[in-house]
């Protein structure tokens, strides 16, 4: 198994555990991170290593990666696997699914690439590559039915383990926070990865200094993903305070799901993030920026006007998004303040989003161990 970044490690995870209710027997390793571990999973190399985000950052660590893989994919052949599952990480797993199932091991993808949004070509490649494709949103089906590979919806983990009802007062009482406030409480979420946090904690920082001009009572949460994350967005925002010295904002270790539970509204990164505050009912505001030959490849080959989970999913805009030059902090600013005016909107929002939830849940986890069980035993 290979799960390349924190989100993988704990589908993973989750699955590992329903994999060994139906088999205590079974063993596993690969690439994995410290949930995979607690489960008895044999970290050859930690999750961390394949953490790599965007076109420039992957040519710089490209020779790394290659040795990698080529190195997993001799242990697993010694070994042999008898059956392989790559989660998620697409650049880095298909290569190796294909050398693995010409040489007779069945293999198992967890998450589809975003063949629905950019790069369909891809399809080619997951053909020869993956035995059975294992789809977190349903309308990827009919894709994978008509190029004639086998694949299941399985659900989405996120939307069996985040509650349908928030508990907004509850997750404030758990950070430490008032349960009742005279204005909103914002959540500032600008990715996990160094890069992103880089782009964009500066803007999410600018916006929140521009909400607190037009309405100085508003409170901001802002979660770490880890501790190096931390340490850079307390960098960031002392930098903040010293254009703002009255700007309220709580740093977070994690919790970014208490986060979003805990607040009006968020502005959040593209990526799960926006499915994450879909699932828990909030308005938000999509933000993003990646570098510039990132940005110009994905736009030449985009085949959907959206960028965000959530209005991908709705197949129409019903959360605002900020795209590269777009983003810019009074107009994702302006965009906040009227969401958190928008009573009506919020209603509606929350009835979308509960749709939305109970149609991605289906018991992911179980699922998937059930397929990874089935194509392990196979011949």
């Amino acid at each position: 198994m290979v799960a390349g970044e924190a989100s993988s490690d704990l589908l993973a995870a989750e699955a590992l555990q329903q994999l060994h209710q139906l088999d205590g027997g079974t063993t596993c390793a690969g690439i994995g991170g410290q949930r995979m571990k607690a489960t008895g999973f044999e970290a050859w190399w930690p999750s961390e290593r394949l953490s790599i985000h965007g076109y420039a950052e992957a040519l710089k660590a490209l020779p790394a990666l290659l040795w990698i893989r080529y190195r997993l994919g001799q242990r697993l052949l010694a070994w042999p696997a008898s059956v392989f599952v790559g989660i998620d990480a697409p650049d880095f797993n298909l290569g190796l699914e294909r050398r693995l199932r010409e040489r007779g091991i069945r293999t198992v993808h967890f998450v589809s690439p975003s063949i629905w949004a950019w790069r369909p070509e891809r399809i080619d490649g997951i053909r020869r590559a993956v035995d059975h494709m294992l789809l977190v949103f349903p309308f990827e089906q009919a894709i994978y039915r008509d190029a004639g590979i086998q694949a299941t919806f399985v659900g989405h983990p996120l939307a069996d383990s985040i509650p349908l009802v928030p508990d907004q007062a509850g997750a404030r009482r758990h950070l430490g926070l008032a349960a009742e406030r005279e204005d909103a409480l914002v959540a500032l979420l600008p990715g996990s990865r160094r890069g992103e946090v880089a782009r964009l904690a500066p803007l999410f920082l600018d916006v929140a200094i521009e909400m607190r001009r037009a309405r100085p009572g508003l409170g901001f949460i802002l979660p770490a993903a880890n501790a190096d994350r931390l340490a850079e967005l307390q960098g960031h925002l002392a930098e903040a305070r010293r254009r703002d010295p009255g700007l309220d904002v709580t740093v977070l270790d994690g919790q970014s799901h208490r986060a979003m539970e805990a607040a009006d509204i968020v502005l959040v990164a593209s990526g799960t993030a926006t499915l994450e505050a879909a699932l828990y009912k909030r308005p938000m505001v999509i933000a993003y920026r990646v570098p510039d030959l990132d940005y110009r490849r994905m736009k030449g080959q985009a085949l959907q006007p959206w960028v965000g989970l959530p209005n991908i999913l709705c197949r129409e805009f019903v959360v605002p998004e900020f795209i590269q030059d777009a983003a810019q902090p009074g107009p994702v600013a302006a965009a906040m303040l009227a969401s958190l005016d928008d009573r009506a909107g919020a209603g509606r929002l929350v009835s979308r989003f509960t749709d939305l939830h109970l149609s991605l849940r289906h018991g992911c986890a179980a699922r998937v161990a059930e397929v990874i069980a089935t194509e392990g035993r196979r011949p």
